[in-house]
């Protein structure tokens, strides 16, 4: 088992994992290995890639980072106060082709408090035989999100606090949907013309009424795909797909003996991991900022 808890420990504000290697090979399998910061992995037919891991328990936060093969960082921080996940891609730009030398985007979604392990959990993880090389345990498939908005990263709070530091890159280029906005609207208990007025729908998007009837793709039916256009100036809707290959997605529970020896009892003893993907459809003023998407 990867991970292990001590109930009696004592309480910490944050915890880094920050030695998580990810191996990706040919057949897109996907592994873990801990090891030794000092260490540098060379794996035949795979990509090594280093995951850092943290949480901080007294703002309820979870975050992950990585870089992919291809340059691009990608950062997950989870807000369980506010039920908000946020997913940062820093894209490396294509000089070649006219492009800075780099974007950054950011996608704001609703995220279930149980999709991913609590900070409190992940402040007690322990790490057990870290030279172990090993796979998630699931694989959660990919979903598919449709992005309505700009956010306007300077009213960004009433989302979460820790978008505007992560995000201050993506001023122009952060999103989220309009049914994200319900189910927070629902879960915070504030009315949707509270997360409305710090967002700006895409061109051409319809303007969803508080009666809850919303716009289904419509700019995917409003804006050609990115990969069908040529004329890199032109407007487009923009596909980036961000896979995070390992993380911890639920508690494991173990059955034992109390200290009467008579009384079997169930406590905390380990991690679930999984893998998940996240495929964003979102609208670009020009194709030369999704030169990718071919």
């Amino acid at each position: 088992m990867f991970f292990l808890f001590k109930e009696d420990t004592y309480r910490i504000c944050s915890c880094s994992l920050s030695m998580l290697f990810l191996i990706f090979s040919n057949q897109k399998r996907q592994r873990l290995c801990i090891f030794p910061a000092n260490f540098h992995l060379l794996f035949s037919g795979g990509d090594v890639v280093q995951e850092t891991i943290s949480a901080n328990v007294t703002e309820d936060t979870v975050s992950l980072e990585f870089q992919r093969s291809d340059g691009t960082l990608v950062t997950q921080l989870i807000d369980f106060r506010n039920e908000v996940e946020i997913l940062k891609a820093l894209v490396l730009g294509e000089e070649e082709r006219g492009q800075s030398q780099y974007q950054v985007m950011c996608f704001i979604f609703y995220i279930k408090k149980d999709a991913f392990i609590s900070s409190d959990a992940m402040s007690k993880l322990r790490q057990k035989n870290p030279g172990t090389v090993r796979t998630p345990e699931e694989d959660r498939g990919r979903e598919n999100y449709t992005m309505d908005y700009t956010v306007d990263i300077s009213r960004s709070i009433v989302f979460s606090p820790h978008i505007i530091d992560l995000c201050s890159e993506a001023s122009e280029s952060s999103y989220t949907r309009y049914e994200d906005i319900q189910l927070w609207s629902a879960a915070q208990g504030l009315p949707e013309s509270t997360y409305l007025s710090a967002v700006k729908r895409f061109p051409a998007a319809a303007e969803p009424s508080l009666s809850n009837e919303i716009h289904v793709s419509e700019l995917e039916s409003n804006h050609q795909s990115c990969a069908e256009l040529k004329q890199v100036w032109t407007p487009c809707q923009c596909h980036l797909e961000l896979c995070i290959g390992w993380y911890p997605c639920e508690l494991k529970y173990c059955k034992g003996k109390g200290e009467s020896k008579s009384l079997s009892m169930t406590y905390r003893c380990g991690i679930k991991t999984c893998r998940k993907c996240h495929l964003f459809s979102y609208y670009v003023p020009q194709k030369q900022s999704c030169l990718w998407d071919e």
